[in-house]
């Protein structure tokens, strides 16, 4: 269950930082709004995780689900550069935060 929420946070890190860019520096209301209950939402679940695993492999798949959701999404949707570098980036992201699960460093 405490993974389930690492990864419910890690999507709702996505979409902090997705609402953050759409907000234009919180001058626009509603992506601003969307940004509070986003990161709100992201943090307290990553807290209520934290209190039956270990720090680092949970904030390694919440920090890599919420870089690479947000560097899709970008890519996908508000028009950002794709290049086989970044899709190798983020392909290396995924491999390391699934590295340090296999590493047995989870309870």
């Amino acid at each position: 269950m405490a993974w389930l929420l690492v990864i419910v946070a890690g999507l709702l890190e996505t979409g902090f930082a997705v609402c953050l860019k759409l907000s234009h520096g919180f001058t626009r209301l509603w992506p601003t709004v969307a940004f509070c209950v986003f990161a709100l939402g992201s943090f307290g679940l990553l807290t209520l995780s934290l209190k039956r695993i270990d720090v680092g492999p949970a904030y390694a798949v919440w920090t890599g689900i919420g870089a690479a959701g947000t560097a899709i999404y970008g890519m996908v949707f508000l028009g950002d550069l794709v290049s086989t570098l970044k899709i190798i980036s983020i392909g290396l992201v995924i491999a390391g935060v699934i590295g340090l699960q296999l590493s047995g460093a989870a309870r």
